[in-house]
């Protein structure tokens, strides 16, 4: 058995810090996959709602009696708009601007809409499924629409290395390139890509990063057996690497996925 000439989705999970991301770069290049971050969709959908330029509050729209939103046909006469992303924009701004957990089912209706744009396929999936409710869902989905996982690439790493990495994690705040000030630097402070001036994320300090490490334990972990009970296999690979070159990279993932599919 070999590797597939082909891949209809994948899930990569990991610690925040885990190293997946070059992981998820390798799998982009080998199979011509798309990367579907959570981060980036949600950022996505905010940016939707705050170019369409709304003047009035979200909360206006948020139904404390019944715990939900009024309906988004509501929302859209409010509005005068029948742009959807515009309201899953204006539902994720609520909970972020407002400090709230975001719930599971407003996190599972932005992700349907993101994964449907792609076709539900040739997909990584980064940063979903995180609980066992947002697992359940992605089953149903792909049910649902003729699709399915391959199999779940799980990033392994101890926590006081992410603790030390991650706190040296920059961000392009224009093009979300990920850089490293040890093993993948910025270029004099700025993104290779785009040229912005790279920022280190607000929440990459030692104790939200052990809250974070804490709620994958508590969260994503059981979401993960979920996925593997129900037959999706999980290939482990270590996001610590002795030596950090892309081939030592690339040779890692190689590796993780003939513990599936035979060398």
């Amino acid at each position: 058995m070999s590797l597939p000439d082909s891949l209809t989705n994948v899930v990569v999970a990991g610690k925040s810090g885990a190293g997946k991301q070059p992981r998820i770069d390798v799998l982009v290049d080998m199979y011509g996959l798309e990367q579907l971050s959570t981060g980036t969709m949600f950022r996505s959908y905010l940016a939707a709602y705050d170019r369409y330029g709304y003047d009035g509050s979200p909360e206006r729209f948020w139904n404390e009696e019944t715990g939900t939103f009024v309906s988004d046909e509501a929302i859209m006469d409010e509005l005068g708009t029948d742009n959807g992303d515009v309201v899953l924009g204006l539902k994720a701004k609520y909970f972020v601007e407002g400090g709230r957990y975001v719930p599971d089912h407003l996190t599972n209706e932005l992700f349907q809409a993101a994964f449907a744009e792609r076709g539900y396929r040739e997909q990584v999936l980064d940063g979903y499924p995180r609980t066992r409710e947002q697992a359940r869902f992605l089953l149903e989905l792909t049910d649902e629409h003729d699709t399915h996982i391959d199999f779940v690439l799980w990033v392994t790493n101890a926590d006081e290395k992410i603790i030390e990495r991650t706190t040296r994690r920059r961000i392009c705040p224009e093009c979300g390139a990920v850089y490293h000030l040890d093993h993948r630097p910025p270029d004099n402070g700025r993104c290779s890509a785009c040229g912005a001036e790279v920022v280190q994320r607000s929440d990459d300090t030692e104790e939200k990063i052990r809250s974070r490490l804490q709620e994958f334990k508590t969260k994503t972990l059981p979401a993960l057996r979920l996925l593997q009970n129900q037959g999706i296999p999980i290939a482990k690979v270590s996001g610590h690497l002795e030596e950090f070159t892309e081939e030592n990279v690339r040779r890692s993932v190689i590796d993780a996925l003939e513990t599936i599919y035979g060398p």
